[in-house]
């Protein structure tokens, strides 16, 4: 059964998220402008960087594959950076910020899809320890919002496309 505690959590913690989404911000997000519709998912994904504690000794058992933990904690650390980026070209009105929030947007899925996969691949949770929490409930909750975010950019785009027309 211990083989299985992060994938049931994983899977249940990502069900959960998608049912708040669907029933409760997708629908409110119709009544808001994009960039104020993108702005508090940004926030939340600047936090990002708490994927580095996959290389602190101290918040993981003992250490973790480097296969998993350094692709794993960089690309956390880049999503983050690329969040705060995507939110001062959104508050500061630049031009490029809807390709700077698709460029986060893509990566920071990305990352999270390689991460959970290596990690189930490699059995990373055995020597989690406190970060067993991130892909537990944060990553679920993660991958929800950036499917949100795809929703808001490509309405974004159609709607700019119809004003067009």
């Amino acid at each position: 059964m211990n083989d299985y505690i992060q994938l049931i959590n994983l899977l249940l913690s990502t069900l959960a998220f998608v049912l708040i989404a669907q029933w409760y911000i997708l629908p409110a997000i119709d009544r808001v402008k994009w960039e104020d519709a993108l702005q508090p998912f940004l926030l939340l994904h600047s936090f990002r960087h708490v994927g580095l504690m996959f290389l602190a000794s101290g918040a993981v058992k003992f250490e973790l594959d480097s296969a998993f933990a350094r692709p794993a904690a960089l690309g956390d650390l880049t999503a983050s950076l690329l969040a705060f980026l995507a939110l001062a070209s959104i508050r500061l009105r630049w031009k490029s910020a809807i390709f700077i929030v698709w460029l986060f947007n893509i990566e920071g899925t990305l990352d999270l899809l390689y991460a959970l996969t290596q990690g189930v691949v490699r059995k990373t949770w055995n020597g989690m320890g406190a970060t067993f929490w991130i892909p537990s409930v944060i990553v679920p909750a993660l991958l929800v919002t950036h499917y949100i975010m795809f929703v808001i950019l490509i309405r974004s785009t159609n709607d700019r496309n119809t004003k067009d027309t």
